[in-house]
């Protein structure tokens, strides 16, 4: 597959929560950062990315991707996707939006480095477990989410 190939996969693997395939999208090596997560802890390795997923397939979530544009670069190996996760929390039925920036470094058909941006404290608001001091703040007034991350 194409760099953009494996871009479009894994985002229609995520969005159909096909979460024990996208595994096989990596590389056994790779490596996967999310600059904007708290922790930013990398995952390193396939085994990671599988603990990865199947912790994501017990969110209470259903989404899908809009306004997907892939950014072919110098690099034949780089892409970069830009996109907008758009979905519904289950339990609560609230909705979100989200913003994301992928950039993927694909060799062989397989992701062997990523950089994900991706909003992750919108995300932890939107499932009603934000990270952080920003937990004990809405702990006290719930009602204050709304104020930050209205339902879309």
């Amino acid at each position: 597959m194409t760099p953009r190939e494996v871009f479009e996969r894994l985002i229609e693997g995520v969005t159909a929560r096909d979460w024990d395939a996208l595994p096989e999208l990596y590389a056994e090596d790779a490596v996967v950062v999310h600059p904007m997560a708290t922790p930013s802890e990398p995952l390193v390795g396939r085994e990671a990315l599988r603990r990865h997923f199947a912790d994501a397939a017990a969110l209470p979530l259903r989404m899908s991707a809009r306004d997907v544009v892939v950014h072919e670069t110098a690099d034949p190996e780089v892409v970069i996707g830009e996109f907008e996760y758009v979905g519904r929390i289950t339990t609560t039925g609230r909705r979100f939006a989200i913003r994301n920036v992928f950039v993927l470094r694909v060799r062989d058909g397989l992701v062997v480095e990523s950089r994900d941006y991706a909003d992750h404290l919108a995300f932890g608001v939107a499932i009603g477990r934000p990270p952080g001091p920003l937990a004990a703040v809405l702990a006290d007034d719930p009602s204050r989410d709304d104020a930050l991350f209205p339902d879309m």
